[in-house]
């Protein structure tokens, strides 16, 4: 980005200033654990100052706040009535200075995906700026904005909104002059009375816009977009006669579409490497903006053959020896190796490595364009470097770590040893072209077709959804027992980390153990702690779960014989109704009387569980616990004259029983978006989909059977799909005879014959499909609950049962 002076920015944003302002701002910051380059920055702190501090420890010096509580000597202070509202009017006036045509995209679904189509077919002919990934919010519009500079000459922005009213701010920060609408679908319903309001709010961003794009066939886009913009000027394409450009024809070939249309009064052939539906509205939608930039759209057409599918995410895989390999290869310019960086500098493994490769997306020359990047690498902490590709490697002398150099991945995957890694995360980071996808398989843990794919941005919107229903001061305890409910343990407790969760929950010490051994340091509270685990509970800093005398005895002897003098915290678990673990009311005077002279623990917290949080029709016994636990937690609190955490609800309890969130709540299955509540089952958002390939297709005749036991008889000729998962995966053999149902093209079918071990089978014949086409077995649709209910059990257990030798994905959107 272009940069400001201190005292610039201060009065683009109209801020009072404590401190000394000098310096320059070249950076930054809203998220303290992205800091790597503190020189030159500036941090934001949006919502509060709660994390300032952390960004100083780091190197920040320069901050925006609304408060100045904690002042630091040698830093300087803006403050203003809103960090968001400076950073939005820091881009306003930012983007002032620039003249060049800028494209402003909004719709519902495919915005990046156009984009970046955009940029593929356009980076030879302008030097472009534009969002990075999928940064279109509040926050992600101005920083992708206050990246354009002089020698930018083409801009392309996505702007998204979720409610009434964010648009008109989008519209100030973009000014475009070509507004793209792409597909509009329900996403973000909720938050609006109807489809044709949330076409009204997002066409709001192209209201000082000269031209419009959109698809001519939807009659509803259409006639709104006329109706608030009679004077505008439109390109438009679809099958109507009078589109700009007209959709002739569509025909499936070999790997791709062919795709006939009319402009200009001629017909025109091209050919794009999908077949879906949104992808032909997608590329149609670029081919209109070229044609809205006065180019000669002949010259593209032959380059659409060519375009890279966009994976809109970066992926997380287990690798082999302890190891994490972090897959991104989205982008191929220098803002992207940032954001890949700062994801490598998050995982919490002693060894970082990095594989990078020629940047293809870029107009600077190479001295300069390398420069920069051995910049940012040099930014961090990197172990192992290896560069492939035909520049890179020539000026490997601008990096500080060694590097190997290669000329293809192919070279380099000749030398790459199993032995040779080790307890590391491993970045790839590159272009397309050198199919790095190769060195991820060779490093992937398993190779199984059957992966658990886990969406870590989704769980953070789910987290934050249940923040905003609690009180600002409420604590949360995120429940990551049974290996994050079979999601896997660490990849989530990171995530929870970096959301700044209070603290963690797991059943047993050696859950806790692993997280400790993996870099967690947030508090852990054990929930069934059992004797022979009490000395590693204490030599790794876990919190035992104290739930009768015998366990608090038991517990104090070991602190004694390990010779304890520090006050060691516990949690006292009160059964108030659920006949499980804990202590009864008439228990507590004894405990009281215990703890009153028990110098070497204290008291963390006190809490119970509700039995029938989830259950409507049982709220009486609910509330009555609520009483007893309130009861029991005054006790204890005023005649030991102390005043612990108090909790007692789940993740339905926060839902069901807002005023008894007290202290702290507990979230647990409510993060991946599972709720009995339907209005919360709207809002939240899908976080696994478990998934896998069909291995095989046949065609059996009448009276032929599938499968153990010949439940299944064909009663015509039918379709078999084999699917390479079973009941060792997590599948239940209920599921089996019709009664499971799997999602293949966004088709349900039914799976027929006996589950197996290691494979089930499908009836396929109504449902076009082939071998090694995808496969969900539950997601976004059927979902969790849903297969939860096909097997006659709740989603807690279907998550829990998928075995460990199905492979996890996490990725961020």
């Amino acid at each position: 980005m272009k940069a400001y002076e201190t005292k610039e920015l201060a009065e683009i944003i109209s801020a009072e200033i404590t401190g000394n302002p000098t310096g320059k701002i070249e950076e930054i910051y809203f998220d303290s654990r992205t800091i790597y380059q503190p020189n030159h920055a500036v941090f934001f702190a949006f919502g509060d100052n709660k994390y300032t501090s952390e960004a100083y420890k780091k190197g920040i010096r320069i901050f925006v706040v609304a408060q100045t509580e904690e002042i630091f000597e040698d830093a300087v202070y803006l403050k203003v009535p809103s960090p968001l509202k400076a950073l939005q009017e820091w881009a306003k006036s930012h983007r002032k200075n620039f003249n060049l045509p800028v494209i402003g995209i909004t719709g519902s679904n495919g915005k990046t995906i156009v984009k970046e189509w955009l940029n593929q077919l356009l980076w030879k002919d302008f030097s472009i700026v534009r969002s990075p990934k999928s940064y279109n919010s509040q926050i992600g519009v101005p920083l992708s904005v206050l990246q354009m500079k002089s020698e930018n000459s083409l801009g392309i922005f996505e702007a998204g909104i979720s409610k009434p009213g964010e648009m008109e701010v989008l519209e100030e920060i973009i000014q475009p002059k070509i507004g793209v609408l792409t597909h509009i679908s329900s996403a973000h319903l909720e938050n609006f009375s109807s489809k044709e309001i949330i076409i009204r709010e997002k066409i709001k961003l192209f209201q000082n816009s000269e031209i419009i794009i959109y698809n001519s066939d939807n009659e509803l886009v259409e006639k709104t977009l006329k109706e608030v913009y009679p004077d505008k000027k439109f390109f438009s394409f679809g099958k109507k006669s009078g589109s700009t450009i007209q959709i002739i024809s569509t025909q499936e070939v070999s790997k791709g579409t062919k795709i006939l249309v009319q402009f200009n009064s001629q017909n025109h052939s091209f050919q794009i490497p999908f077949q879906d539906e949104a992808s032909i509205e997608n590329i149609l939608t670029v081919l209109t903006v070229i044609l809205a930039l006065e180019l000669d759209l002949e010259e593209y057409l032959p380059l659409t053959s060519q375009l890279l599918p966009i994976e809109m995410r970066l992926e997380i895989k287990e690798a082999i020896r302890d190891s994490v390999v972090i897959n991104d290869s989205f982008n191929s310019d220098l803002h992207s190796v940032k954001v890949a960086l700062d994801v490598l500098a998050q995982q919490a493994f002693p060894r970082k490595s990095l594989v990078l490769t020629d940047v293809l997306q870029s107009s600077l020359d190479k001295e300069e364009l390398y420069q920069k990047v051995a910049d940012l690498v040099n930014s961090h902490q990197i172990d192992d470097l290896v560069l492939i590709g035909e520049f890179i490697p020539k000026y490997k002398n601008l990096f500080q770590t060694p590097a190997r150099t290669f000329e293809n991945t192919d070279e380099f995957l000749k030398e790459l040893s199993v032995q040779n890694v080790h307890n590391e995360a491993i970045l790839l980071k590159g272009a397309r072209p050198f199919q790095l996808e190769k060195i991820s398989a060779f490093l992937e843990k398993k190779s199984h077709d059957t992966v658990l794919e886990i969406n870590l941005k989704a769980l953070v919107d789910n987290i934050n959804l249940f923040k905003s229903k609690l009180r600002p001061e409420t604590k949360i305890m995120a429940m990551i027992k049974a290996n994050s409910y079979g999601t896997g343990s660490f990849e989530i407790a990171q995530t929870l980390e970096h959301q700044k969760i209070d603290y963690l929950g797991v059943a047993y010490a050696d859950e806790g153990v692993e997280l400790r051994k993996a870099g967690i340091t947030l508090p852990i509270m054990v929930m069934n702690p059992e004797q022979s685990s009490y000395s590693s509970i204490i030599d790794f800093k876990l919190e035992p779960e104290i739930y009768s005398l015998r366990v608090l005895d038991l517990f104090l002897q070991t602190l004694k014989e390990k010779s304890i003098t520090e006050a060691y915290p516990i949690h006292l678990k009160i059964d108030s109704g659920m006949n499980r673990l804990g202590f009864r009311a008439e228990q507590i005077d004894e405990l009281i009387q215990k703890l009153s002279s028990e110098k070497s623990v204290v008291v963390k917290s006190i809490f119970t569980h509700l039995a029938t949080a989830d259950v409507p029709e049982e709220k009486d016994f609910a509330k009555e616990q609520l009483r007893i636990f309130d009861e029991i937690y005054d006790k204890i609190s005023v005649e030991l004259n102390i005043k612990p955490v108090k909790h007692a609800l789940n993740s339905p309890g926060i839902i069901h029983f807002p005023e008894n969130q007290y202290d702290a709540v507990r979230l647990g299955i409510g993060m991946y978006g599972i709720s009995d509540d339907e209005d919360s089952r709207k809002q939240l958002k899908n976080v696994v989909t478990f998934k896998t390939v069909i291995s095989r297709i046949s065609e059996i005749q009448t009276g032929e059977t599938v499968s153990y036991g010949r439940r299944f008889k064909a009663e015509r000729k039918t379709r078999i799909a084999t699917l390479p998962v079973g009941y060792a995966d997590g599948i239940r053999r209920s599921l089996g005879n019709g009664l499971g149902k799997v999602n293949v093209h966004g088709k349900l079918v039914p799976i027929v014959g006996t589950v197996c071990m290691d494979m089930l089978m499908l009836d396929v014949t109504n449902c076009p499909c082939k071998e090694g086409d995808e496969v969900i077995i539950f997601g976004e649709n059927p979902s969790i609950s849903e297969v939860a209910e096909q097997m006659g059990t709740i989603p807690y257990e279907v998550l829990t049962s998928i075995s460990s030798r199905v492979k996890r994905i996490y990725y961020r959107e």
